[in-house]
């Protein structure tokens, strides 16, 4: 059985120089991936790379740290855009307290236009957080009726508890890292039926290849570390993490 990659940037620049590579890597290996949009203009390369491509689906979206560029007009592109039918959610959006780029009532205010948008086409979110998780929460909380993955979750399971109804929490490459104590011990308390894998590439490589570019098919790595965690066989985890994710993004039901 083979694997998915839940979230991935493929038209970084980093890629550049070998994406052809990359992407036939992941066709040999890798069920399927789905690259995630920051802003318009990779928003829309997400959904070109989706259409020229039957393994990739797309996620478009404004990051936290990018919405500087937000207006009525690029949430009107936005929304053309997720109603695509290779879109399968609204994202990266949400919360960003380390790099402040825009105050925290800004960020709240395109946080929500974006959840809204997400309810109105009907499609799932992919949430960004970071050092701002009980806001985040608070926010999730007031759109009951949206679900979706919280990316790369930072927080704790009691954390993850208030929203488990709603919502999966993508594991990525920190999970491998020897200095992961906190990640491992939420990762042990989470239920595996609410665990998706994600290689956020070209960033956070697991082991054995920290320090190097990331790639699609080292979920390979994440998901042996989550068998090992969970003491379970990387098969099962294989099998029920690729179900979580089709049904995060409403591929089934």
């Amino acid at each position: 059985m083979k694997l998915i990659d839940s979230h991935c940037h493929l038209d970084n620049e980093r890629f550049d120089s070998d994406r052809d590579e990359v992407l036939a890597r992941i066709e040999e290996r890798l069920e399927f991936a789905v690259n995630i949009g920051y802003d318009l203009e990779s928003s829309k390369r997400s959904v070109e790379l989706a259409e020229s491509h039957d393994y990739i689906y797309a996620v478009v979206g404004v990051h936290p740290t990018d919405i500087g560029i937000y207006s009525d007009e690029v949430e009107a592109e936005l929304e053309a855009l997720a109603k695509h039918p290779k879109v399968l959610a609204v994202g990266e959006v949400g919360l960003d307290y380390h790099w402040m780029t825009d105050p925290k009532e800004k960020q709240q205010e395109i946080f929500r236009k974006q959840m809204e948008m997400a309810r109105r086409v009907g499609k799932p979110v992919v949430i960004h957080t970071r050092e701002a998780t009980r806001d985040t929460l608070d926010i999730l909380k007031e759109y009951p009726d949206v679900r979706g993955i919280v990316h790369c979750y930072p927080g704790s399971y009691e954390s993850a508890a208030e929203i488990m109804d709603n919502y999966y929490f993508g594991v990525g490459g920190v999970l491998t890292f020897k200095n992961s104590k906190k990640l491992k011990e939420t990762v042990e308390k989470l239920p595996m039926d609410r665990i998706v894998i994600e290689t956020d590439c070209p960033y956070l490589t697991p082991e054995p290849y920290r320090g190097k570019r990331n790639e699609p098919v080292y979920v390979e790595y994440i998901a042996q570390r989550i068998a090992e965690v969970k003491g379970i066989s990387y098969e099962e985890v294989v099998r029920i993490t690729n179900e979580n994710t089709k049904k995060a993004y409403g591929m089934v039901k």
